[in-house]
């Protein structure tokens, strides 16, 4: 049962109230249809999809580069050996979401997932040829038939997304005016959709050649030119507190925050992730503070609003009600799932506990930030996966930063003093509810 808190008639909590409201009217219906909209959701799909990958090969980082330096001294020898692993799955993810995304918007328009997910991997592959494409003509191995791994990593998850969805675009307008190849009946249906997909592929490869090829338009550097202002705006202490607001704030109305922000922003933070994780390869320093890292392992701590804190009061709470809810959502919390507290303490729709699970993790997300900038902790390049407890991902997330870890669990310790006069008050209300039902019993 959902309890709801009891507004007092001093309207204490009115303006949190009204903002929920207007959440609720306002953004509730747009962001619902944003993050249930084909395209976005293609793009979801297809970067998630990646992530088993981008967590191993990220792993053989840190077995390269371990935190203790007597270790690191053995791994030295070996270094490139073991980093080959890595080169191939975070080095390319750009590549695996380019069929991911593809496919994932193919099967939504009922299409062949799986030629449409080579053709979009196709086309981008195509898009990302190094500028000296000429020594690929004359058929001689050199230098240019080398392919360009760098351009198919995280850097290229932006061509990756507009070509690849365009690819599967191109083909449903071509096979809706029945411009397809129509095999017989008796004849296997994988042999019949690849011809069917003919001349799709056909069209695609030949503009994509047209483009890139003939008129030597570089097609990657100029989707990234296009980007890179937002790239560099997401890597900021604004680019770190307007995802942080935008998802609690959407939690707060009962939209799934994350299903809506992160389609938008995972490729950004990919991108910032690749690039961090490179640069620790070439042993350099890591550029950039925000990739998803950051959100996962020092302000979603316990899941979005960093409900670890509020589990915390919550075991100890002198609500019945609030005690085993925490209880329960107690080994949930630490593994950073969070929707037993979001859904029953409840959060959504609750004016009380709305304003620290927004100022909480904004308040978290703020003092890492800096922590990083001036180099107190460790910046993220390492993809742990997600449910582990927060100072162990923290701390692998970061190489094997010790800081990073006791970060993690300072962050936990300050949401817990943000969301305590809240909770009190929370919970003095529920305490004020059960007597007066039992009064009435």
């Amino acid at each position: 049962m959902l309890h709801r808190p009891i507004l007092s008639k001093r309207g204490e909590t009115g303006m949190m109230e009204r903002l929920l409201a207007w959440v609720e009217r306002t953004l509730m219906p747009p962001m619902a249809k944003l993050g249930e909209q084909r395209h976005i959701r293609a793009v979801r799909d297809g970067v998630v999809a990646t992530l088993p990958l981008v967590i191993v090969g990220s792993f053989f980082l840190l077995i390269a580069f371990p935190p203790v330096p007597a270790w690191a001294k053995a791994m030295e020898p070996h270094v490139a050996k073991i980093l080959i692993p890595f080169r191939l799955t975070v080095g390319l993810m750009a590549l695996y979401a380019s069929f991911g995304m593809a496919f994932s918007l193919a099967r939504s328009y009922g299409m062949d997932g799986l030629t449409s997910g080579i053709l979009g991997m196709g086309a981008f592959i195509l898009t990302t040829l190094p500028q000296n494409i000429a020594q690929l003509a004359d058929g001689s191995p050199g230098p240019g038939w080398v392919l360009p791994f760098a351009n198919w990593g995280g850097q290229g998850l932006f061509t990756a997304m507009l070509v690849s969805l365009l690819s599967v675009e191109i083909a449903r307008f071509l096979y809706s005016r029945k411009l397809m190849f129509r095999m017989p009946e008796g004849v296997p249906p994988a042999v019949a959709r690849s011809f069917e997909a003919l001349i799709p592929g056909s069209v695609v490869v030949t503009l994509v050649w047209l483009v890139r090829g003939l008129l030597n338009f570089d097609i990657q550097s100029a989707i990234m030119n296009l980007f890179k202002p937002l790239v560099v705006a997401s890597d900021s202490l604004a680019g770190a507190l307007i995802p942080i607001l935008l998802v609690t704030l959407l939690w707060s109305a009962g939209i799934h925050g994350v299903s809506v922000v992160g389609p938008v922003a995972r490729p950004i933070w990919y991108a910032l992730f690749e690039a961090n994780a490179a640069a620790a390869a070439a042993g350099q320093p890591l550029p950039h503070i925000v990739p998803e890292q950051f959100f996962q392992w020092f302000v979603w701590i316990g899941g979005s609003g960093m409900t670890l804190s509020l589990v915390l009061l919550m075991v100890f709470s002198r609500s019945d009600y609030l005690r085993k809810l925490g209880r329960a959502s107690l080994l949930p919390g630490i593994a950073n799932i969070n929707e037993p507290i979001i859904f029953g303490t409840p959060i959504v729709m609750n004016p009380v506990l709305a304003i620290p699970f927004i100022l909480a993790p904004m308040a978290a997300g703020t003092v890492t930030y800096f922590a990083m900038k001036v180099g107190l902790v460790g910046r993220p390049f390492i993809a742990p996966p997600w449910t582990l407890p927060g100072p162990i991902g923290a701390y692998l997330a970061t190489g094997g930063d010790w800081r990073a870890a006791a970060l993690n669990l300072f962050n936990v310790f300050l949401g817990v003093l943000i969301y305590w006069p809240f909770f009190r008050a929370y919970e003095r209300r529920l305490e004020a509810e059960a007597e007066a039902k039992n009064r009435t019993a």
